[in-house]
């Protein structure tokens, strides 16, 4: 049985999560997400980090509106391009993984167990720290889309794939 007064905070890593559902075939449903990770538990916040693109989309507009009537905090960078020097290919992104760090600490008060959904190896290091101030750091993420790093230094991990049934959008 879980403490009930223990309070979950939980980061998306948003373009982690846009990937992991394409190489799953399947969506992941927010409101469901959020139900997993703070069951028999205390919501502290929830944070979704994403890039958006100008112009923005209406489709990625209305997703923020409806992970802000979740009561998430959605912290966004514009997109820029960038050219791949071998491949000639454009690559458009917003790196926001100090922005998920900062936000791991600055509310680290507020929480005794931190969900991070990522696979994304660079935050290691902070995980790490994290937990040697006695946070436990709970990672989520897709099967081949999760560095070695970020897994070993979590708590543990939960691979979407084996919580599909709770998290899957049903349409």
């Amino acid at each position: 049985m879980r403490d009930p007064h223990e309070r979950v905070a939980v980061f998306v890593d948003g373009a982690n999560m846009f990937y992991a559902q394409r190489l799953l075939g399947w969506h992941l449903d927010f409101a469901r997400v959020l139900a997993y990770c703070t069951r028999e538990r205390e919501w502290s916040n929830a944070f979704y980090y994403t890039g958006v693109p100008v112009p923005s989309n209406t489709s990625q507009r209305d997703f923020l509106t409806a992970l802000r009537h979740l009561g998430c905090t959605i912290r966004e960078k514009s997109m820029k391009d960038t050219q791949d020097s071998e491949s000639q290919t454009v690559i458009r992104q917003a790196s926001l993984e100090i922005e998920i760090v900062v936000d791991l600490f600055n509310t680290a008060a507020r929480y005794d167990v931190a969900v991070l959904l990522s696979g994304d190896g660079d935050f290691e290091r902070a995980v790490e720290m994290l937990r040697s101030k006695g946070k436990e750091i709970i990672g989520m993420g897709t099967r081949g889309m999760i560095s070695a790093e970020l897994e070993n230094a979590c708590d543990r991990y939960v691979k979407l794939e084996d919580i599909r049934s709770e998290v899957e959008k049903i349409r």
